[in-house]
């Protein structure tokens, strides 16, 4: 990989010629000396539009407080003991024109990166923002724990597609963890090393996926500490300070435009700069004006430029969220104040890919009611569309915000389905009976727990039909069948998966409460909800009548039922085809660029996290590795390196209890886990995984 190379300022002179230097003067040659010894991220060349254009907050007054009139907020980072990088991405710092193995080499490289020393040219700040949280309106939220450092100038040479992506010609750079803002609320704004690797593997990974993203270049980790009870469980245990920096256009969101929502009407809050409409025309325009100049330069008319500008924004969220369903990833906190205004994925937390496909799958376990399932999010950022219409009024009229709304299912579905399209090699033809093949194959992943991104890989391993083929059919239909048998559950599996999540009596006092009292009902649960328990129920009643010879002859037949009515499609993808064999090539070419090998599964991010928690950092550098090419083998990258042995490898400050109850918890895991390839289906002790 070449890395853009920082200017150097007279370095260029001095790479002339010999007589060159000659010409430099002391002055010039001390200048030259400092600039080859300066930290690299001491070069970068700041620009620090946001804070120019946008109302800052005239007071700094340190705290926890409601910022009245203002975008952002200028905050001091706060400084953790003995910074040290956990990895960088060598692809996301080049976006700043840095080259990691520098960054990585750099003294002062985990200081600049964790917010303990302060970049020259970087201006501090944090964004006030506010939010609809699990569909109440939460008032004032704003960057808890993130920091923005500032904007630095796209180097030359950056490649135009990603000027394309990104017309502003800076990226904004953000450190999450630094600590306390105006808007940490009563928290500490700092995050530990669990949240941080997830967060800053899944940035990159999203983004090799294909997946609009925001971007993490490094991690830090340090001595210093903060209390967490990772499961709210009475049990909290220090974790050490750890720091993200995050990359993208802007982190602006949904939630930046309801500072001046009116009181809400369930909830009474309201936005801490209600009223001031001024602001949000400033925030059009700056937004418009820096991430969109094409909508800018053809709409004169203003009214008529902010509708193509939130239909633009509509298409984005709609374009993402079926990239986000055609790779089983489940957000899982899709609030208002997590819904970029540029289409990205945004703030990575109880985020999951999905192992066995189901439609209900919930990756956050603090989501009780499934709000943020794999199967609402499309409905769900519909809904989000409609709460950022409501806060642009009355610059986006809301009769035209509607119309806008009412394009977004058909667009999201077009978009579903020419992904879905690719996934199962349907190149040359548009049926409508597509959509019904689709929905059975979800639907058959479904009944027998097939792994969702296995199964999808297996399918160019399914051959299409050939002239002649005759009984060999049958036997084709049969090895591809086994073929998908393999990534099916088993009984226990199943029966695992399929337990309710509400205690009987429980359920039976709601069922009646349905019946006797309504308005009481709908203030405590819902009808889905309940409606998916007795759905349960009933799917493990059956499976607790059955035994895994009789389950693995049913999954036989409903594969290749449908198996036998995939390949009778690929039939009709041959006809009037002049070259058959390039057009199989295409198709197997197509789908294993388009069904990753590889995602992040949680289990894969676990053992990463436990590997770093116990001092050896080489487990999550390894997994960023294998995850730039998800749709490829690389050689010698096939399992996890670190299986728990026990050993630290970090030479941070611990204590003797410390160590002694972090070398217990490795030997443990050791000894009870074995490492399975990164493209395997879960281990069993995954299932014990809980994110919240």
């Amino acid at each position: 990989m070449a890395y853009l190379t920082p200017r150097l300022g007279h370095f260029r002179i001095f790479n002339h010629s010999v007589s060159a230097c000659r010409l430099l003067g002391t002055a010039d040659m001390a200048d030259m000396g400092l600039a080859l010894s300066r930290s690299p991220l001491e070069r970068l060349d700041f620009d620090n539009v946001a804070l120019k254009k946008l109302p800052l907050d005239s007071s700094e007054e340190p705290g926890v407080r409601q910022v009245n009139g203002a975008c952002f907020s200028r905050v001091k980072p706060q400084p953790v003991t003995k910074p040290r990088f956990v990895a960088v991405s060598h692809e996301a710092l080049a976006l700043l024109g840095l080259n990691g193995e520098e960054v990585m080499t750099d003294p002062l490289g985990p200081e600049y990166l964790s917010g303990s020393r302060v970049m020259p040219g970087s201006e501090t700040a944090a964004h006030c923002y506010c939010g609809h949280q699990f569909g109440q309106f939460a008032g004032q939220l704003g960057d808890g724990a993130a920091i923005y450092l500032g904007e630095v100038k796209v180097p030359p040479g950056q490649d135009s597609d990603l000027l394309r992506e990104n017309p502003s010609g800076r990226w904004e750079i953000q450190v999450k963890g630094a600590g306390k803002t105006p808007f940490s609320r009563q928290a500490d704004g700092r995050k530990v090393l669990r949240s941080s690797i997830r967060e800053f593997l899944c940035s990159e990974v999203m983004f090799f996926l294909g997946v609009p993203t925001t971007r993490a270049g490094s991690v830090v980790t340090s001595d210093s500490r903060v209390v967490r009870d990772v499961y709210y469980s009475g049990n909290p245990r220090n974790e050490r300070c750890s720091v993200v920096l995050r990359i993208a256009p802007t982190f602006l969101r949904f939630g930046s435009f309801e500072i001046f929502k009116q009181a809400d009407e369930s909830t009474g809050r309201q936005g801490p700069s209600y009223g001031r409409h001024e602001i949000r025309s400033q925030m059009m325009d700056y937004v418009i004006e820096m991430f969109y100049p094409e909508i800018q330069r053809n709409h004169p008319d203003r009214m008529e430029r902010n509708v193509a500008f939130f239909r633009e924004v509509m298409l984005r969220t709609a374009r993402l969220v079926a990239q986000w369903q055609c790779v089983g990833f489940c957000h899982g906190v899709l609030n208002t104040d997590n819904m970029s205004i540029l289409g990205l994925t945004l703030d990575y937390g109880p985020y999951g890919f999905m192992d066995r496909f189901d439609p209900n799958f919930i990756c956050n376990a603090s989501d009780n009611s499934g709000r943020y399932s794999y199967q609402a999010q499309p409905a769900i950022c519909r809904w989000n569309l409609v709460k950022l219409a409501e806060a642009l009024a009355p610059e986006l009229p809301p009769d035209r915000a509607e119309e806008v709304v009412d394009e977004y299912l058909d667009l999201y579905n077009g978009f579903y389905l020419e992904t879905m399209r690719k996934k199962l090699g349907l190149l040359k033809k548009d049926e409508p009976e597509d959509e019904i093949l689709i929905t059975e194959l979800l639907q058959t992943m479904h009944n027998t727990g097939a792994d969702f991104t296995n199964t999808f890989r297996s399918l160019s391993q399914i051959s299409c039909p050939t002239e002649g083929e005759g009984e060999e059919e049958e036997e084709l239909v049969r090895k591809a069948t086994e073929l998908l048998l393999q990534q099916c559950a088993s009984l226990e599996e199943l029966k695992a998966a399929n337990k309710p999540t509400m205690d009987t009596r429980e359920l039976a006092m709601l069922l009646s409460m349905a019946q006797s009292n309504p308005a009481l009902f709908q203030m405590i649960s819902d009808r889905a909800t309940i409606a998916r328990q007795l759905e349960i129920i009933s799917k493990l009643k059956d499976l607790m009548e059955t035994n895994q010879e009789e389950l693995q002859s049913k999954h036989a037949e409903d594969w290749s039922g449908w198996i036998t009515r995939y390949r009778k499609r690929l039939a009709r993808e041959l006809e009037g085809q002049s070259d058959v064999r390039a057009l199989q090539e295409e198709r197997v070419r197509v789908m294993d660029s388009t069904n990753p090998r590889v995602v992040l599964r949680n289990y894969i991010a676990q053992n990463a996290i436990e590997a770093a928690e116990n001092g050896d950092f080489s487990e999550v550098q390894r997994v960023l590795k294998v995850l730039q090419k998800p749709f490829s083998s690389q050689p010698g990258l096939d399992s996890p390196a670190w299986v728990g042995r026990g050993q630290t490898t970090d030479q941070g400050e611990r204590d003797e209890e410390e160590e002694e109850e972090e070398q217990q918890e490795a030997a443990s895991s050791s000894t009870a886990r074995t490492p399975v390839p990164y493209d395997s289906k879960p281990p069993t002790w995954a299932n014990e995984i809980c994110v919240t």
